[in-house]
């Protein structure tokens, strides 16, 4: 028989090859424990002669499933959310999933049509993290799809959800400070609107811990942010600054907004943490390479994918085996656990 094109063997032609059964091939395939060694190596060396590689979206679809699963993320443009992104692939790869990413950039549409099924017969599951849509919009979560929600935007709305402790950071963040004798601090991160957000939540932790200290908040210190990108942390800085304030410790709710106010205060002369502590907020790569090396929240990006994949998969093998919705186990909602990162742009122990 003349030999197949590279790639473009068929199981028939493995059988064949090997004068076995297509069964046989098949059973190889799959690991079936009961093959006798011979007849195995005969398989494997017919595949390896015809170069025949196993359709995988055809075998996971002959099984109720894709192999891939959705993230839907704001802007990869973010460092923690590309970050994120990578964590959550490669614990999806452990579980045999692949990742389509799709980016909704804070556009209420683009999130929205998450909700509606779009994505259903191209995933088995979504891990969705939005921030246009709202606790209004919390009916619309009801899908018959396996979903995880991430984030703080929406909660209670039936599907699991993983979350994390941002009051308690940005407590734990204030509170570092005041140890090591701040007393005039600027949070830097504090949302344009009002609606819940990592950015509101972690302005309450802040607050909580200035107050419990008798400690108040300079009200030209607060300056609204529309993103959390090292540009907005820059002017949002400077533009503190430029009111008169001085601080002796600035809290940013977000490691990028650090790295973008350290760039304005080194321009005017501030030294940190000899003048101004920092400290952010995510824990992204960057921090360790920043000069000095950036004081941080670690919010457990690590359990936070790791957590998220391993629901959604529970959620998925439970609709291929044919549990209906409501006989399944209840939405669970997970809070991981954050730790303070200590480097140099804050003060040292005293």
């Amino acid at each position: 028989m003349a030999r197949k094109a590279s790639g473009s063997a068929t199981i028939r032609d493995v059988a064949e090859r090997a004068g076995v059964s297509i069964k046989t091939v098949s059973n190889v395939l799959n690991g079936y424990p009961y093959i006798r060694p011979e007849t195995d190596e005969r398989v494997r060396n017919a595949m390896r002669e015809l170069d025949y590689h196993v359709n995988v979206s055809a075998r996971n679809l002959s099984r109720g499933r894709t192999g891939v699963i959705a993230l839907v993320l704001p802007a990869l443009r973010g460092a923690y959310f590309a970050e994120l992104a990578d964590t959550i692939m490669r614990e999806a790869a452990r579980v045999g999933q692949t990742v389509f990413i799709q980016q909704t950039n804070d556009e209420r549409d683009r999130e929205l049509r998450v909700l509606d099924g779009s994505y259903r017969s191209m995933v088995d599951g979504v891990i969705y993290s939005p921030l246009a849509i709202g606790q209004e919009d919390a009916a619309l979560f009801d899908v018959d799809f396996p979903m995880v929600l991430l984030g703080e935007r929406v909660f209670d709305v039936g599907v699991d959800h993983v979350t994390m402790h941002n009051v308690d950071g940005a407590r734990a963040a204030a509170e570092l400070v005041i140890e090591r004798g701040a007393r005039n601090i600027v949070p830097l991160g504090a949302k344009e609107d009002q609606s819940t957000s990592s950015g509101t939540l972690r302005m309450q932790g802040f607050r909580q811990a200035l107050e419990a200290h008798g400690l108040g908040i300079d009200p030209r210190a607060i300056v609204g942010v529309p993103d959390y990108f090292h540009a907005t942390g820059a002017a949002a800085m400077a533009e503190i600054l430029d009111r008169g304030v001085t601080p002796d410790a600035v809290v940013a709710f977000t490691d990028t907004l650090a790295l973008g106010a350290l760039s304005t205060l080194n321009s005017r002369g501030l030294r940190v943490p000899d003048d101004v502590q920092l400290i952010g907020f995510d824990n992204i790569e960057e921090t360790r390479y920043s000069s000095p090396p950036l004081t941080t929240i670690d919010l457990g990006r690590e359990a936070v994918a790791a957590t998220a994949v391993a629901l959604l998969e529970e959620r998925i093998r439970l609709r291929r085996d044919g549990v209906a919705k409501e006989e399944q186990p209840p939405p669970r909602k997970v809070v991981v656990d954050f730790r303070l990162v200590e480097r140099q742009s804050t003060l040292s122990r005293p």
